[in-house]
């Protein structure tokens, strides 16, 4: 008879939307790499863009549509009726009640997640995507998760230790907590070549006000008044933000810089599109938890700007594989772009410090510890069976892929483990 460390799981993991958002594009890359587990997919309704188009895992599509939250009680009344309906359709969808562990793949799809699976005895695992803050979630967003969410999670995979830290004093203790970056399709990305004749800087995020794609307008203008250096703004205007499209395309008119600003919109394929920027730009006007961008600019030999806050200090050391610039700062991050395009050897020597980061991992190496966190987190719910923690140090209480540690001379192996 097999055991539970050796049997395939069945996992469904829900999503609450299929446009091509960053968590969604994760799960995409989650499942069509090679799994330890019998996946599956429950989406309540099908948006224009379908992202799981793709996904060959069994797909149910049940429930309402997740619209976005708002400050009007009616939006909010709106927003919580359908979180509510939502579980009802979960809790009781056929693939949940057969499943033996429920992972919920957003913030958004973890409210009504653990709004289903409270009560029961039923496995539950969330994504952390976003960091638990009021600034992050919103006030509603930042209740569910604190008072519903996290003391409900018998695991969470957060994308950083930052991420992780957000969510600490909110979990049980005997939680499983795992740190393992998005799968961000890594295998697939090659040392960007360089040497055309014009600079070509890049951004590579959705079109969303907290994103830093104004801020970065503004250095850019700042940095090169004329010339013929371009910026390139890669990534769709998701989650009602299209207004915000059009503020900036009347901005970078304003700044006299139109002409050499390219709107890409969202790109599927970003392997070529990386390999021709000189520069890649990370500046979140809030802490970012951890962007794939951060991950896919890395591995392709980009050289890297990030806002020094957040997730993606924890993989750029600063002037080795790429610079941190103060946040919420245009001016410095003016002052860091001029720095780089006056610098070739610069340039180049962090280009190829970048794909050497540690902890740079292929989407299979990513699903693979996924699966063994999912495992634990079954057998930390399992009846009868003794908490992860308290099992001794055999047991993974917490993984964390670690790249940081090594930027101090010390070896790094895929996994390390420690107790919250």
């Amino acid at each position: 008879m097999e055991t539970l460390r050796s049997a395939m799981p069945r996992i469904v993991h829900l999503a609450h939307t299929t446009e091509s958002g960053g968590a969604e594009m994760a799960l995409v890359r989650l499942l069509t790499a090679e799994q330890d587990w019998h996946p599956g997919l429950l989406v309540p309704t099908v948006d224009a863009d379908d992202v799981f188009s793709e996904v060959e895992a069994p797909r149910w599509n049940r429930g309402v549509r997740q619209k976005s939250g708002g400050s009007r009680r009616s939006r909010l009344l709106d927003v919580g009726a359908r979180l509510l309906m939502q579980a009802a359709a979960t809790r009781w969808h056929h693939a949940v009640r057969r499943s033996d562990l429920v992972v919920a793949n957003s913030t958004r799809s973890a409210a009504y997640g653990a709004l289903a699976v409270t009560g029961t005895a039923r496995p539950f695992a969330v994504h952390l995507r976003d960091q638990i803050t009021v600034e992050s979630l919103g006030g509603f967003g930042y209740r569910l998760m604190t008072q519903v969410v996290l003391p409900r999670a018998d695991g969470v995979v957060a994308n950083s230790q930052t991420t992780l830290e957000t969510a600490q004093q909110f979990l049980r203790d005997d939680a499983l907590r795992a740190v393992i970056p998005s799968p961000a399709g890594l295998d697939r990305l090659t040392l960007a070549p360089q040497g055309h004749s014009r600079l070509r800087i890049g951004m590579l995020a959705r079109l969303d006000p907290w994103k830093g794609q104004l801020a970065l307008l503004e250095a850019f203008a700042a940095a090169f008044p004329a010339g013929d250096a371009e910026l390139e703004l890669a990534g769709a205007a998701l989650f009602e933000h299209e207004a915000f499209a059009d503020e900036l395309r009347a901005r970078a008119v304003e700044l006299g810089i139109a002409d050499r600003v390219r709107f890409l919109g969202h790109v599927d394929d970003i392997a070529p599109l990386l390999a021709e920027w000189d520069i890649a730009v990370q500046y979140s006007l809030r802490p970012e938890p951890m962007g794939q961008n951060v991950l896919q600019c890395l591995a392709a030999g980009t050289a890297l700007v990030v806002a020094d806050e957040g997730g993606p200090t924890e993989w750029v050391r600063d002037a080795h594989n790429g610079l941190r610039v103060a946040p919420r700062a245009p001016h410095e991050l003016a002052t860091a772009l001029r720095r780089l395009a006056d610098d070739d050897a610069l340039r180049s020597r962090l280009a190829h410090a970048a794909v050497q980061t540690p902890g740079l991992l292929g989407d299979a190496d990513i699903a693979r510890l996924h699966a063994e966190a999912y495992r634990d987190i079954i057998e930390v719910r399992r009846p009868g069976t003794a908490s992860v923690r308290s099992r001794g140090a055999s047991s993974r209480a917490s993984v964390t892929v670690a790249p940081i540690a090594a930027f101090q001379g010390v070896a790094v192996p895929a996994l390390t483990t420690a107790t919250p």
